[in-house]
């Protein structure tokens, strides 16, 4: 484990997902985001609306070859056959490198191999299930589950006589992201959707990710149409704000909410439907199952968990690429 004595490591990765690439920074390194004119994809820097720490700094993107790192952290297919060969030099790209895989796979999850096959390359899943569906092929893998953060100042009050629903892309991502279940169960039960695009359907836009647990602390319970992606950052955040959660039990969620306990979870949309209606008549039960979810959250989702657990990888890719080099130095002599 690093000391405070110990030089901070040297990361360098993209702005791919903000969120997560916040809380990432919470883990004690240096992180250099390259940054291009007109902030194209992967080239936002420390865009967005997040507090960014003094540890995370903007790199021309031209300058990058010029720079010293001790990792480098590829979080998108662009990035690993692409962007690398774009900017890294020949020294660079011979670096530690590990692989952040946000998503399970989307073509066929049962036997999609993942574009990463190198033993030199840890490849590591945000959620066991992402583990699980992908063919990780001849890759180390490992698991880091998220780690979120809220104001202290946020505590739930429910008082809105409603459920809040958090998705950005709706309208453009269909089905997989549960348009369709959204659409059907907001016949039945009142519903805010909020996010990217949600105006299309009669949503409330986009709120800034520092204010979504002040703003989605009001509403009576959180509910997840969603049918296969990774586990959001907003259920967590949503979690540890004290929402009892409502959702498809697929993919993670299947682990990480307990019926009755932090909210409620089936493949039966109207079993969903009853119990959110439950909860909006009955308040108490709703604030007893928040408590449940938020306590799940504070074990399941701690931020210094979190940072640690990256920083101990960064410091194991390392480690064995050190290993490696030793090792083929000894062949050599």
């Amino acid at each position: 484990m690093q000391t405070h004595t110990d030089k901070p490591l040297k990361i360098l990765t993209w702005h791919v997902h903000g969120s997560y690439l916040y809380y990432l920074t919470q883990a004690p390194c240096q992180f250099f985001l390259p940054v291009k004119a007109g902030k194209s994809e992967g080239y936002g820097g420390r865009s967005g609306a997040f507090k960014w720490g003094d540890n995370v700094r903007e790199v021309d993107a031209d300058e990058v070859k010029n720079l010293d790192f001790d990792c480098i952290l590829f979080q998108s297919k662009k990035n690993y056959l692409e962007d690398q060969f774009e900017i890294l030099n020949d020294i660079q790209r011979t670096l530690p490198k590990i692989y952040l895989e946000h998503d399970p796979p989307r073509e066929v999850p049962t036997d999609t191999s993942h574009l990463v096959d190198d033993p030199t390359v840890l490849l590591v899943h945000v959620t066991h299930f992402n583990k699980l569906m992908w063919n990780n092929n001849r890759s180390p893998t490992q698991v880091i589950e998220h780690g979120v953060t809220i104001p202290l100042r946020v505590h739930y009050s429910g008082h809105y006589d409603k459920g809040i629903v958090v998705i950005n892309g709706i309208t453009k991502r269909g089905r997989r992201l549960g348009m369709d279940i959204f659409e059907q169960v907001r016949k039945h039960i009142p519903l805010d959707l909020i996010g990217i695009g949600s105006e299309e359907l009669g949503g409330l836009g986009e709120i800034p990710p520092p204010a979504l647990p002040a703003f989605i602390a009001r509403y009576r319970f959180f509910f997840n149409p969603i049918r296969y992606t990774s586990l959001g950052l907003a259920v967590c955040e949503a979690m540890l704000t004290g929402l009892p959660i409502v959702g498809l039990a697929t993919t993670e969620m299947a682990i990480t909410i307990e019926n009755g306990k932090s909210g409620y979870i089936h493949t039966d949309v109207d079993f969903l439907i009853q119990r959110m209606q439950e909860l909006l008549n009955n308040p108490e039960e709703a604030q007893k199952l928040g408590e449940g979810a938020k306590l799940a959250a504070q074990q399941k989702f701690n931020i210094h968990r979190f940072a640690e657990d990256w920083l101990r990888t960064f410091q194991y890719a390392i480690k064995k690429t050190k290993d490696r080099q030793a090792t083929i130095d000894d062949v050599i002599s």
